[in-house]
């Protein structure tokens, strides 16, 4: 009997370690990435919601204080400094990804040629994207210093009328400096994406478009265009979630300013947090901006799926 009930309880215990391999497994593996996502993300996430609805000012206590309900947020609306810092966040991200995909769009048609030089020219893009966004922002603020900043000096030689502007000490130069230093380093990111796009392009439709009497312009804006619109879409999204986190550039080439031209959402929710002490309001922007970039993201992500099943 005892050898009955061994014999019918050996295919259960292996079917058992068979089931463990199969969803034990492939979780173990993930449990270290699980584990930093939980401690770095899921986790400050928890706790900056919570925050959002308490009062707590460091510089006043070091404890959490009472809840008060959506105060925070009704704060914001109510806030013209929060203002300004979404109307910042808009114009930036409206003006860089227009002009980076539009510019990336420009360098992928001219380099969609077999050439050494248009070779060579397609390794070199990925420079400016690899420089952390930290050092292009100490690198701009550098090179656009009146006094002795390399873009500065050739500009005032170049165009005299501009010796007299202040780059990073006007509201609305300091804006455009942040931008084109958005924008050098991601056009020729995207400019190699579209590259790949141009690419999958069976050369056949253009050959016939061609053989029709279609002129350079009617073959792009007919075949390459329609063509790279879901692609386009999908850039834009993409470009459009890096845009409104915008931090790194602004805190190392303005500072948020001159005044607060150029604070961000992101700046301003790390300023009301790290500046004024004000750790409940600072949670509640942040929030705000972790729902945007929430919508944003979902809506990347739905395009990724259509793609997909294309």
């Amino acid at each position: 009997m005892t050898a009955t009930k061994a014999a019918n309880s050996g295919p259960a215990v292996r079917r058992g370690h068979s089931a463990w391999r199969r969803i034990g497994v492939p979780y173990a593996h993930l449990a270290p990435a699980l584990i930093a996502i939980v401690l770095t993300t899921i986790y400050p996430l928890g706790i900056a919601l919570v925050n959002s609805f308490r009062h707590w000012r460091v510089n006043e206590t070091r404890e959490p204080q009472q809840f008060v309900g959506f105060d925070q947020y009704t704060k914001a609306l109510t806030d013209d400094t929060f203002h300004n810092a979404v109307w910042v966040t808009v114009l930036f991200t409206v003006l860089s990804v227009v002009l980076s995909v539009g510019l990336g769009l420009g360098i992928a048609l001219v380099l969609n040629k077999a050439t050494w030089l248009n070779g060579l020219t397609k390794a070199l893009l990925i420079l400016p994207f690899a420089i952390a966004p930290a050092l292009k922002g100490y690198s701009w603020r550098f090179m656009f210093n009146p006094d002795y900043g390399v873009y500065d000096t050739m500009l005032d030689t170049l165009l005299p009328f501009t010796r007299d502007i202040n780059w990073l000490g006007e509201p609305f130069w300091a804006l455009v400096v942040v931008t084109l230093s958005e924008i050098w380093g991601w056009a020729p990111l995207i400019a190699l994406m579209f590259l790949g796009g141009l690419g999958a392009i069976s050369p056949e439709i253009r050959d016939a478009a061609r053989v029709d009497g279609a002129n350079p312009w009617q073959e792009f804006w007919r075949i390459s265009f329609p063509l790279l619109r879901p692609l386009i879409l999908i850039v834009v999204f993409l470009k459009a979630v890096w845009s409104v986190k915008m931090f790194d550039q602004v805190v190392t080439t303005t500072g948020g300013g001159p005044g607060r031209a150029t604070e961000t959402l992101n700046f301003f929710a790390y300023e009301q947090g790290f500046t004024f002490l004000d750790i409940g309001y600072a949670s509640a922007v942040s929030w705000i901006l972790v729902i945007v970039l929430g919508v944003l993201a979902t809506g990347y992500l739905i395009l990724m799926g259509r793609q997909e099943q294309k």
